[in-house]
């Protein structure tokens, strides 16, 4: 078996540019669906960033998501330091190698240690990934920007939108640290922590401006049970991530009532319209939105009792009021902060978003969740997704239809991609 450095070497070796690859000129079409860490399909591109055979690495958030992806990174190989807010989590984490209040029944590699102490947990990283709820995440930029490095990477493990502002965490992050976004990423995809802790395989995708930055994140956050794809949407890849936890409430909501799957089908295909539609309107590629990072998580997301989403919206459709389920979540949903703000960007450019908006009621008290499934159709007799919201904007109503498009046209290319390179 091969040891995690000497892995690491040959991902390394695989990076370098090749000198006869012929520069694409059909990034627009291929440069934002996923790929593995290494493609030609992207052409000229920024030297890649080197990662060193062990690279040191912090993770900032002790939830169950943050340290989930403390023990993705350490048996990948890095040296990993994991920073808890409470020191008494610290303290467990560092010598039990446990964590009892996220992530009970879970044992953690020996390797990880655990601080309370963020300049300590920072140290000289040369990657910090984020994983703080999304609505404290400003309020703790101002300790955490003099500990960042000129050439540290900051990746994104949180899954919102700010209030207030709607902007996503990327950009929070590059606001609160004065950070170039070429070394900002996000990571997003069919992600459930215990799932993933239990070491069960899945995927993931790394999104960055900068592709050299998403490829060397990609290197780090790869091990035998966890597989890291790239891509440069940004925009696409962090709105999959919120959007979906908002779909995911409302099929936990008619999943509470008691309706059954051809409701939840319902609302889940719709839904993926709906998802696709916002994030088409704000500048993403819709074969985002049928990728890991849109219907991956979707699928996962709404389909499983450990999505704290899913379950906040089981308990709004049992009758429990939206107080009622913050104060029996043990974790936050992101999905319940992030309604508001998501429907004030779509009213901005004028995307309709019926599911989300009955989200919105339900959290509000004014529709009862029993309702909420009546009010999936429309007075339009054709299938969301299957013509444009708006046929002179075209902000992507067909959004569904182009990624398979793209694959036949891979296929007949003999898997070289729509241009053929």
């Amino acid at each position: 078996m091969r040891s995690p450095t000497s892995s690491r070497i040959s991902a390394a070796r695989r990076l370098r540019p090749n000198a006869g690859t012929r520069p694409s000129t059909t990034r627009a079409n291929t440069g934002d669906c996923e790929h593995p860490p290494v493609s030609p399909l992207f052409g000229r591109r920024k030297p890649p960033i080197v990662v060193p055979p062990v690279p040191q690495v912090t993770i900032l958030g002790a939830g169950s998501w943050g340290t989930t992806f403390a023990k993705i990174l350490a048996d990948g190989g890095a040296d990993v330091t994991l920073w808890a807010r409470r020191p008494e989590l610290a303290r467990e984490i560092g010598l039990a190698k446990r964590n009892s209040d996220y992530l009970p029944g879970i044992n953690l590699p020996p390797s990880i240690r655990a601080t309370s102490s963020l300049e300590e947990a920072v140290g000289a990283s040369a990657f910090v990934f984020v994983s703080i709820p999304s609505q404290s995440l400003r309020s703790n930029l101002a300790a955490l920007s003099p500990l960042i490095g000129p050439e540290t990477v900051v990746v994104s493990l949180m899954k919102g939108v700010e209030k207030g502002t709607g902007l996503r965490m990327s950009e929070v992050l590059e606001q609160g640290l004065v950070i170039d976004r070429d070394r900002l990423a996000v990571a997003s995809g069919p992600n459930l922590a215990l799932e993933i802790a239990k070491e069960q395989p899945t995927a993931a995708v790394i999104s960055s401006a900068s592709l050299a930055t998403a490829e060397a994140v990609a290197m780090v956050a790869t091990n035998r049970y966890f597989r890291s794809f790239v891509n440069t949407d940004v925009i696409g890849t962090e709105f999959g991530g919120v959007l979906k936890n908002l779909i995911a409430v409302a099929i936990g909501i008619v999943d509470g009532v008691g309706y059954g799957e051809n409701t939840k089908a319902s609302i889940l295909t719709r839904g993926l319209a709906e998802m696709t539609d916002f994030a088409v309107a704000y500048g993403a590629r819709p074969e985002t939105m049928s990728g890991l990072a849109g219907l991956g998580d979707l699928i996962a997301t709404s389909s499983s009792p450990l999505s704290r989403n899913n379950t906040a919206g089981r308990l709004l459709g049992q009758g429990y009021s939206f107080t009622d389920v913050v104060a029996r979540m043990q974790q936050t949903a992101e999905g319940l902060a992030s309604v508001a703000p998501i429907l004030t960007l779509a009213a901005a450019r004028g995307v309709d978003m019926p599911i989300v908006q009955q989200v919105s009621q339900v959290l509000a008290g004014t529709l009862n969740p029993r309702d909420i499934a009546p009010h999936l159709t429309t007075d339009s007799l054709e299938p969301q997704g299957e013509r444009p919201i708006d046929g002179r904007k075209n902000r992507g109503g067909p959004a569904l239809r182009r990624p398979f498009q793209r694959t036949f046209d891979q296929l007949r290319n003999g898997g070289r991609g729509a241009g053929g390179h």
